[in-house]
């Protein structure tokens, strides 16, 4: 069981590791500035996700309590983290359809 689960958080980290590169990259060839912040913010939800999943996956491999209490730290760092940015995305969203209209022209 734990095998298994082992590869799905792997992909799972693979995935979110892909998604953060993917919007940064996004994010640096933006012109606007407010959309620049809103896929900033959104890679930060992505990696926040990342630390949550990573600090999972260790403490299913590894058994210790320093892994514990490191991975405990990890996974409320990165739920704080992925809270945090994803106020920022909702907050930024109002605006990327306005700021895309007034620029347009």
């Amino acid at each position: 069981m734990s095998n298994i689960l082992n590869v799905v958080l792997a992909i799972l980290i693979a995935i979110t590791v892909v998604f953060y590169f993917y919007l940064k990259t996004k994010q640096f060839r933006s012109d606007l500035p407010i959309r620049k912040k809103w896929y900033s913010s959104r890679a930060g939800v992505a990696l926040g996700g990342l630390l949550v999943i990573f600090g999972i996956n260790q403490i299913i491999i590894y058994h210790t309590t320093l892994t514990y209490i490191v991975c405990a730290v990890l996974v409320i760092f990165g739920l704080f983290t992925a809270f945090n940015y994803n106020k920022r995305v909702r907050h930024y969203g109002q605006f990327v359809e306005e700021e895309y209209r007034l620029n347009k022209k």
